[in-house]
């Protein structure tokens, strides 16, 4: 793989976040000439100021193209036309920049119907009934990436050092030693950050296509949970709460934050998402094209400090 991007000249949108300066540093080891695409640098590679909800990208003199820019999590009270200018129409501006050279585009798990059954999701689930604006706009982005003959990696629940989301919410939900989790426990894929770098530099040669990504085997969701309390020291006792009810908590944590109350924002009907249904993807495509997850929980779970607050990522 290294000696295929070797000079080449790669764009990586999003490059200052999470999974984009992951993905933008995997790009530089590669041999690729990094442009950084977005409002902030990137941690390697040459900056081109870009706003997703408002600009067509600047891509003069690049080769391929890596989308990871996008509006991810619950919008704020009065923000979801914020996530539709940069999931939907700021993919449509990003296509008119990339005029037909490759174009791997991060989309997400979300985009699937909801109520999967038993078995694992494949590529051709139906991807419309989301419930959570996020995976309204990530389907509908993709959709218009796909129509474009770009590449598609649907990843579920990123995680890995410097995650903004999973950890902090995980950790903020926590009081006086209880957490409480919506529903059962249920069976769920997750994808390290490090493999989902490894896939979206593959992707530059797969065909064009949706694809999942993810770590090679599902979990349980309760020993996730419980292994990433007790790696930080901070275990804590499950507490069961009815799915409803849990939604209908985030709903109102929501119109709390619409009033301005603090400390309601941990609380979200994507946070509960994440958490209450059994989701597990089938990974049958990628791996036909060679690519194959290197990385699991575990190995993350071994190198987080045991001080709760060195634990704690920093936001992108």
């Amino acid at each position: 793989m290294s000696a295929r991007l070797a000079g080449v000249r790669v764009a990586v949108t999003g490059a200052s976040g999470f999974c984009g300066s992951v993905v933008a540093r995997a790009a530089a080891a590669a041999g690729a000439q990094v442009v950084a695409v977005g409002r902030r640098p990137g941690p390697v590679g040459r900056h081109v100021p870009w706003d997703a909800g408002r600009q067509v990208p600047d891509l003069g003199g690049v080769d391929v193209v890596l989308h990871l820019a996008a509006a991810v999590g619950d919008p704020a009270p009065g923000a979801q036309a914020a996530y539709h200018a940069v999931n939907v129409a700021g993919t449509d501006r990003l296509l008119r920049a990339v005029a037909g050279r490759p174009l791997v585009w991060v989309s997400s798990a979300s985009v699937y119907r909801p109520g999967g059954g038993a078995a694992p999701i494949r590529e051709d689930h139906p991807t419309d009934g989301q419930r959570t604006a996020y995976g309204r706009t990530k389907a509908a982005g993709e959709r218009l990436a796909l129509a474009a003959g770009a590449v598609v990696l649907r990843p579920r629940a990123v995680y890995g050092a410097g995650d903004p989301h999973l950890l902090p919410r995980l950790l903020g939900a926590v009081r006086a030693g209880r957490l409480p989790l919506p529903g059962p426990d249920v069976r769920m894929s997750m994808t390290a950050v490090e493999n989902l770098a490894d896939a979206v530099l593959a992707a530059v040669h797969w065909p064009a296509g949706a694809y999942n990504v993810a770590d090679a085997t599902p979990y349980s969701r309760d020993a996730v949970v419980t292994g990433v309390l007790a790696a930080l020291g901070r275990p804590a006792r499950l507490v069961r709460v009815p799915v409803r009810v849990a939604l209908g908590a985030a709903t109102l944590a929501t119109v709390a934050g619409r009033l301005g109350v603090p400390g309601t924002g941990r609380v979200t009907r994507y946070a509960v998402e994440q958490l209450a249904y059994e989701t597990v993807l089938d990974l049958g495509r990628a791996y036909e094209q060679g690519w194959s997850p290197r990385r699991a929980l575990p190995d993350f779970l071994a190198e987080l400090p045991t001080n709760p607050a060195a634990g704690l990522p920093r936001h992108q």
